[in-house]
């Protein structure tokens, strides 16, 4: 009898796949590598007997690490110790916008710097912000309401914190932090395969390895014509333009470029789209 069920967990070509209830261990069918795909972690899929016999069709699908049907992409970012690479973090809100998947920010070691700045940029961007402070007695409450019923995954440069969230979250889970090594910045910790964890209260949440700016392309490559759509900021003003197919980087005339001079749109994000369009300009054909 055919069943469907998610898969939530993948370790060395073996599939975790939920459904009633219950796990199965299920291993996929040959014909998906003659197609060019595979099931992971997130995807909706038919199985039986043990073999999954068809993937379902994909809300999204980033593929490192691979993971489908995401809802959204909590970014835990630490405002010191590391500092912030605002660039990067950009690129990664715009591959979530890309990927209709909706991004979030968690601001961690707000004890140890202040983060109004920070945060304003962002929600001024129409990013949901959470400053998550440890003294504070529930300090991820708005976090944990927010995976509720959700497919979630936390990413996050090593030393952000992310971990450490992750565990205040549910402590079940049990991800070890370890120390972090302030020479180098990074943390002990390393998520070594993909998994969903289910949440008491409903949802899933998956652990990713810490990004870095060689990885940025493996998520999803986008376009300089599709950038601007990643930058929802930018909406409400880039019908003012006076060209069409104007690039909002340099051009007179440009609504969007006003919109920053007049403190609509942060500085920052713009100059971060302006580094990136002139990356996508840059990519060749066989790269896209």
């Amino acid at each position: 009898m055919i069943q469907t069920g998610i898969i939530v967990k993948l370790i060395g070509g073996l599939y975790f796949v939920e459904s009633s209830d219950s796990i199965f261990e299920c291993k996929a069918r040959g014909v998906f590598r003659k197609e060019g795909i595979s099931p992971c972690v997130g995807d909706n899929v038919e199985f039986k007997d043990g073999v999954i016999e068809k993937i379902l069709p994909r809300k999204n699908h980033i593929i490192r690490p691979p993971l489908a049907n995401l809802d959204r992409l909590i970014f835990v970012v630490s405002v010191t110790e590391p500092a912030p690479n605002l660039l990067l973090l950009d690129k990664f809100i715009a591959v979530a916008e890309y990927q209709n998947i909706e991004p979030v920010i968690a601001l961690t070691k707000t004890d140890l710097e202040n983060c109004e700045e920070l945060r304003d940029v962002y929600k001024k961007a129409g990013i949901d912000v959470y400053v998550i402070d440890y003294r504070e007695k529930d300090p991820s409450a708005g976090i944990r309401e927010l995976l509720k019923d959700r497919i979630s995954a936390f990413t996050g440069n090593s030393g952000a914190g992310k971990s450490t969230l992750l565990n205040e979250v549910c402590g079940d889970f049990n991800i070890l932090t370890g120390e972090i090594s302030k020479k180098l910045g990074r943390g002990k910790h390393t998520t070594r395969h993909s998994e969903l964890y289910k949440l008491p209260w409903g949802g899933y949440i998956a652990d990713t390895p810490g990004f870095s700016t060689f990885e940025t392309n493996k998520y999803s490559v986008i376009r300089k014509e599709e950038l601007a759509d990643c930058f929802r900021e930018f909406e409400r003003f880039s019908d003012g333009c006076k060209f069409r197919d104007c690039s909002h980087t340099k051009e007179k005339g440009c609504r969007v470029i006003q919109a920053v001079s007049e403190g609509d749109i942060p500085v920052s994000r713009h100059e971060s789209y302006c580094q990136m369009y002139e990356e996508a300009k840059a990519l060749k054909e066989w790269e896209l």
